[in-house]
């Protein structure tokens, strides 16, 4: 007589289970995120069995000799980078982004190229029909491109349809959270349902060869949908930025097994598709109105680029008792801190001001580095000043007060330097190599000297 299935409670937030339901998860703290879900038994394709007998493994030493895993080109420059250089084959690659944000047509014009390339490529859809992919291919005008396409949501047709001809080079799959198995007794989208699929596409794709890229939702937290496990089962987790009232996106690398972290490519979304912006930085400066007071260049560095973008701040009397406090692209926690260190180490007080703090062009900054940037821009907007249009500034503000050195520094003059800016405010502290470069340096240990300059406090 077979044994009978299983029953638990899944939290659809963090993956843990419960022998009982509840109103709480007790691994996460969400509430009413429990579903009951029927253990069924292992995926099809994973090799796991109830009764499987384990085989001794031969342990080897870290001595020996490696070879840097092969890559091929994916015809896409900025892609090219955030990966580190290409595609390695067999590997996985997870992207997330918002609804509409060109998730789709970012995969389309990869697996494009790729075929144009005399690579195989497979594109299985789970949300739109055939007929909605053939009209966007067309409208960028990829029709002609060798791309094998499907629109299937059954985990078992997918294995067996990529496991009939020769393993292809890449397969992609959009979304994850729409595949189902039918040895799972739960819904498309639940966490053992998306692990399941997720397991399934990555042993295969490690057994033939083949680089499996898995299209994630979102939450509205900007996380990707389902189990945190999902992000470690993949070698590479990319996240897909930007305002979809903004041409400008950026594809920003979280964890790269064969390749740095936290490199970005900029692309822009025009009527034929994205187009790569080989210049980020005067893409973000193109607009700027340097005359305006609130205004500071921030010369930050993303992964190993060196990228200058526009910190814009408002500093307006409040007649509320509670003074608003809004910002886009950066940390409100770490304008709050700024504003706190302001007041109590230069003698600023913003607490009877509304601040209102932007970075110009839809981007995100998570760099320590902006600090000296930001409060550059809130002292500008509170005296009405403007600062100096040639000027960029970096770097840390610790709650002392005191300007720490930022790393790569010498990068970040450089390429302020190109742009044609004429001086740089940056730390006391730290190398900083410009020979040949045309940069007036003015270098500061203590905030109290750039609140002293644009407000004349001691």
């Amino acid at each position: 007589m077979a044994k009978a299935s299983k029953s638990l409670f899944v939290c659809q937030s963090c993956g843990a289970s419960a022998p009982r339901w509840a109103g709480k998860c007790a691994g996460c703290g969400e509430w009413n995120t429990l579903v009951e879900e029927t253990d069924a038994g292992p995926p099809p394709g994973s090799g796991i069995t109830r009764q499987s007998k384990g085989r001794i493994v031969k342990l080897e030493t870290l001595q020996g000799s490696t070879k840097e895993a092969p890559r091929f080109s994916t015809g896409i420059d900025e892609l090219d980078r955030v990966t580190g250089g290409g595609i390695v084959p067999g590997s996985a690659i997870l992207i997330g982004g918002e609804p509409g944000i060109g998730k789709s047509t970012l995969l389309l014009q990869l697996t494009a190229n790729l075929a144009r390339a005399g690579r195989r490529a497979v594109y299985f859809s789970g949300e739109e029909a055939i007929a909605q992919v053939r009209l966007r291919a067309e409208r960028l005008d990829l029709s002609n491109a060798p791309v094998g396409l499907a629109s299937e949501t059954n985990l078992s047709n997918i294995l067996a349809t990529l496991s009939e001809d020769r393993p292809p080079d890449l397969v992609v799959i959009d979304s994850i959270q729409t595949l189902w198995s039918d040895t799972l007794d739960a819904a498309p989208g639940t966490v053992s349902q998306v692990r399941a699929a997720a397991q399934s596409l990555i042993r295969y794709g490690k057994m033939a060869g083949a680089a499996i890229l898995l299209v994630g939702h979102v939450t509205k937290d900007g996380q990707i949908a389902g189990p945190k496990v999902i992000e470690h089962m993949v070698d590479t987790v990319l996240y897909f930025e930007g305002d979809r009232g903004n041409a400008y996106r950026i594809l920003r690398a979280v964890k790269n097994r064969f390749g740095p972290s936290d490199e970005i490519g900029v692309f822009e979304m025009v009527t034929g598709g994205l187009r790569e912006v080989a210049n980020p930085s005067e893409l973000f400066l193109g607009d700027r109105d340097g005359g305006a007071p609130g205004a500071a260049v921030f010369a930050g560095i993303e992964g190993t680029r060196p990228l200058l973008v526009e910190i814009q701040a408002l500093v307006a009397p409040s007649g509320l008792g509670t003074p608003r406090r809004a910002v886009v692209g950066w940390d409100t926690n770490r304008l709050a801190m700024l504003l706190a260190v302001l007041e109590a180490r230069c003698g600023v007080s913003f607490s009877s001001h509304d601040v209102y703090l932007n970075v110009a062009g839809g981007f995100k900054i998570t760099e320590p580095a902006a600090d000296l940037a930001a409060a550059a821009a809130l002292l500008s907007s509170l005296s009405g000043v403007a600062l100096p249009r040639d000027g960029v500034y970096f770097g840390e503000v610790s709650l002392s007060g005191a300007v720490r050195a930022s790393p790569m520094m010498t990068a970040r003059l450089k390429e302020a330097s190109k742009l044609g800016f004429a001086r740089a405010v940056l730390p006391e502290q730290g190398d900083a190599e410009t020979p040949g470069l045309k940069l007036a340096l003015s270098r500061i240990a203590h905030l109290k000297s750039l609140a002293a300059t644009a407000l004349a406090c001691d």
